[in-house]
């Protein structure tokens, strides 16, 4: 009895174990599909709603502290704090689920709606080592550009029920619900992408540098001149060179440094647009985070304001109560959110050309890809900065992330990173290049500005949050009909 209890204990933890190793950097897709099936035996086997609020929040633990741990460069606090929420909110998607043949309708729905409120709440939302992660590289990945990421959050749990009822002797179950996954992928490679408006010559600079530096212990100079350097190597003809997140890190207003009247001379030497992501403190209390376009004479024509910030690393929420407890770990001052469109305008052979583009953090988000996509962004940038985070876990879900926005999109992806990863995405998903980390590269590629929409561009995540909503409600209702009708009988 002893030995049951603890099984079913340690058993959750297990199943969350193996959801994270199907993620990057392990990248061991198909144990995503085991691990829903593992927890969905766990809830056939718990009666009691309070035993199964444990079972969920013991599977999220085994999930998202693994998953998760770069954030404790970032953040301690922060990744034990986010854990926690996200491990409560995940226990209470499972209390929903009822015991009996109705969990199987009830499971999908709970944890999509789970994954759906993750990524936007709490502090504008926390959407890291995610279901959808894990099938970047997987037959079903493509399903995005159908109903976005929500949908293959609940294929995925879809496909762990069918292995599930495998379990209890049920064939027919599993067959018809293999039949449909098959199904909707065919329909993802047969649903519209978009079409191809002409090429473009790239080029996306990594300056190189040592891995796991905080820009607080590091000359924002020599990051500067590193890529400088590393843009040297880029060969002509070139359209547009895509320089990586806050490279250009100033104390000042990025007009009146020096490094402002640098980067029009680059542009003009390069004669080509630069995108370069610079880093200014606006005020004393204020900073913004921004990438600017330089055409090829110089002029800087345009610059979009990051939107989505990272808690605790861009912004500190709650910071007067926050900061007292750790003050060593916490940003000095919150950088100011933008409110344009996802997109930058510049021209090439005077022809307008928009430019969708997603900074960092931002790219875990489909909202802001959508947000581009949907105001004319023919191609997707996504220059970032990893270079403080030890290990490689956030950089391999970053690339994830990408290769979900260029399939959800229909569009190519440039990945801009100053110590790795940096990569090129087609809109199939796959990536064409990608640097290693701490080296200094230049990733130079023909791509294509693409037109048109997907079918998730179109209809968004609602239609996903209602169906989820719906699942839900459903085997609720199902089950407490079943239990009426079992007292009357």
């Amino acid at each position: 009895m002893v030995l049951r209890r603890l099984a079913l204990g340690l058993a959750p933890v297990g199943a969350g174990a193996l959801l994270a190793l199907s993620m990057p950097p392990w990248g061991w897709w198909p144990l995503a599909f085991v691990a829903f099936a593992l927890l969905d035996r766990c809830l056939a086997l718990t009666p009691s709603r309070r035993q199964r609020y444990w079972v969920g929040w013991a599977f999220a633990s085994g999930w998202l502290f693994p998953a998760t741990f770069w954030m404790v460069a970032l953040t301690g606090p922060g990744y034990v704090v986010q854990g926690l929420i996200a491990a409560t909110m995940f226990g209470f998607a499972t209390w929903l689920v009822p015991s009996g043949p109705w969990r199987w309708l009830a499971l999908p729905g709970a944890v999509t709606l789970v994954e759906a409120i993750r990524w936007r709440w709490p502090f504008g939302g926390v959407p890291l080592a995610t279901v959808p992660m894990s099938q970047a590289d997987a037959p079903l990945g493509l399903t995005v550009r159908l109903l976005g990421p929500l949908l293959l959050t609940a294929l995925v749990v879809v496909g762990g029920v069918a292995l599930s009822a495998i379990g209890d002797g049920r064939r027919k179950v599993p067959a018809a619900i293999a039949t449909g996954l098959v199904a909707v992928t065919v329909l993802a490679h047969l649903a519209p992408v978009g079409h191809v408006v002409r090429a473009l010559q790239v080029a996306v600079v990594q300056g190189g540098g040592q891995q796991g530096t905080q820009a607080i212990h590091t000359d924002a100079r020599l990051v500067f001149e590193r890529h400088l350097a590393a843009t040297a190597l880029v060969e002509s003809p070139v359209d547009l060179v895509l320089w990586p997140e806050d490279v250009v890190n100033v104390r000042s207003l990025i007009v009146d440094s020096p490094e402002w009247q640098e980067l029009q001379d680059l542009a003009r030497d390069l004669d080509a647009w630069l995108i370069a992501g610079i880093f200014e403190r606006t005020s004393p209390t204020s900073n913004a985070n921004a990438s600017v376009a330089f055409a090829p004479d110089g002029t800087a024509t345009d610059r979009y304001d990051k939107v989505r910030l990272v808690p605790f690393g861009e912004f500190v929420p709650f910071r007067a109560f926050i900061e007292p407890l750790a003050p060593a770990y916490l940003p000095a001052r919150d950088t100011r959110p933008g409110d344009g469109s996802a997109t930058l305008d510049i021209e090439i052979d005077g022809e307008p050309v928009t430019l969708g583009i997603s900074i960092s953090w931002e790219v875990f988000f489909e909202d802001r890809a959508r947000d581009a996509v949907n105001n004319g962004g023919e191609i997707l940038l996504n220059p970032t900065n990893g270079s403080s985070y030890w290990l490689t876990i956030l950089q391999s879900q970053q690339i994830a992330s990408s290769r979900l926005r260029a399939m959800e999109t229909g569009r190519w992806v440039l990945q801009a990173a100053p110590t790795g990863f940096s990569a090129v995405v087609d809109p199939q998903g796959r990536v064409i290049e990608r640097s290693g980390v701490s080296e200094q590269r230049v990733l130079q590629h023909t791509v294509e500005l693409r037109r048109g929409r997907t079918i998730a561009t179109v209809v968004g995540e609602w239609p996903m949050r209602l169906l989820a909503l719906a699942l839900v409600g459903a085997a609720v209702l199902g089950e407490r009909r079943g239990r009426s009708i079992g007292a009357t009988g």
